[in-house]
């Protein structure tokens, strides 16, 4: 396979799954992680590696080491691999998407953004989800009954036992501190605002057609995903969150052998449901908006990563990263109707947020 993003935890655990099956690693893309990006050729061989920075070319254990985003698209291109990975995060992992799919490849997605930014660009017969609410989902669609809504669930993030009147002086540190689980700090400061749990609808929206799609709170992380039958039953996707799960689908499209624990529902005791607030989760206003008009996706997404840098970096409030995606979506109403006029869409709605006061 391809791997995009191997020292995340997507990455990793697709190279557990691939030591598990015996499949061989073509190619590992990785990000500032050097001594892990080492351990990982040196137990799996690559034939060639791509790093960020050029910077870290010279600390990579390799005979064949590029860096850049040109590095990323021409590799996929010379791989004989049919097989990518991509467990980018944010908009850089879109164009490597494209590039996938112009070369006739399959997809194990984990970029989610690679459809929220341009789904309509992105030929979705060729791509497996990885995330597990899509994974759970596609799961328990397997039969011919009429679905009536698909649902995904949600953590709540690191704010959602917090009073409504600290969010206002929530910090970074605050952010990063997730309830069920460790992850990297993009997606889990998009998990204590809701726009992951957005970002998954509009993708589920792309992956299986229009449609009804909503999502709760599970505070467990036990149920990955719920579908609603027209004839009045539900069956919901229970598993332990492990992203070996849905990695080991997408690469061998059937599995027979255990990959995570079952789960013992007498441990378990009780499951607790909430709704997703709009007064703790202020993007949720959109969601209803955004799944009608999918292509606004771009807009989001763009809105959301400019803000967040601008909260890592102290000039801004958590609440302020939600209010500035509610003003970019309130400012910009543009579909984009090409690829180009999506990366110039993005750009001019990053510009705007930067200049937000």
């Amino acid at each position: 396979m391809i791997l995009l993003g191997s020292t995340g935890s997507i990455g990793v655990n697709a190279l557990k799954i691939a030591e598990q099956f015996n499949l061989s690693i073509d190619t590992l893309v990785a990000g500032r992680n050097i001594s892990l990006l080492n351990e990982q050729i040196k137990r799996h061989n690559p034939k060639r590696v791509v790093v960020m920075n050029e910077a870290d070319c010279s600390l990579v254990d390799h005979d064949s080491v590029r860096s850049g985003e040109m590095a990323i698209l021409e590799a996929i291109e010379e791989s004989s691999s049919q097989h990518v990975v991509n467990a980018l995060v944010g908009f850089t992992g879109f164009r490597p998407t494209l590039k996938a799919l112009e070369c006739g490849k399959k997809i194990a997605l984990a970029n989610k953004e690679s459809l929220v930014v341009g789904g309509s660009f992105v030929d979705t017969s060729n791509i497996v989800p990885i995330d597990s609410e899509h994974f759970g989902l596609w799961y328990l669609n397997q039969g011919n009954r009429q679905i009536n809504r698909m649902v995904i669930t949600a953590s709540g993030g690191a704010f959602r036992d917090w009073s409504l009147d600290k969010l206002a002086s929530a910090t970074l540190v605050d952010a990063l501190k997730h309830p069920n689980w460790s992850m990297g700090q993009k997606i889990t400061i998009d998990s204590a605002s809701m726009v992951n749990k957005l970002f998954e609808l509009l993708e589920a929206r792309w992956l299986f057609g229009e449609g009804e799609y909503d999502a709760l709170i599970e505070t467990k992380s036990l149920i990955h995903a719920l579908i609603d039958y027209t004839d009045g039953s539900t069956t919901a996707h229970f598993a332990h969150a492990d992203m070996r799960l849905p990695i080991a689908y997408a690469l061998m499209g059937r599995v027979d052998t255990p990959i995570v624990d079952r789960i013992d529902l007498t441990r378990v005791g009780n499951l607790e449901f909430r709704e997703i607030d709009k007064a703790r989760y202020p993007v949720w206003e959109i969601k209803n908006d955004l799944l009608k008009n999918p292509s606004r996706g771009v807009i989001v997404n763009a809105a959301n990563e400019a803000a967040i840098q601008r909260f890592i970096e102290g000039n801004i409030r958590f609440i302020d990263i939600s209010a500035m995606i509610l003003r970019a979506y309130e400012s910009f109403h543009t579909a984009p109707e090409s690829v180009e006029a999506v990366f110039a869409l993005d750009q001019e709605v990053r510009n705007y947020v930067r200049g937000l006061s």
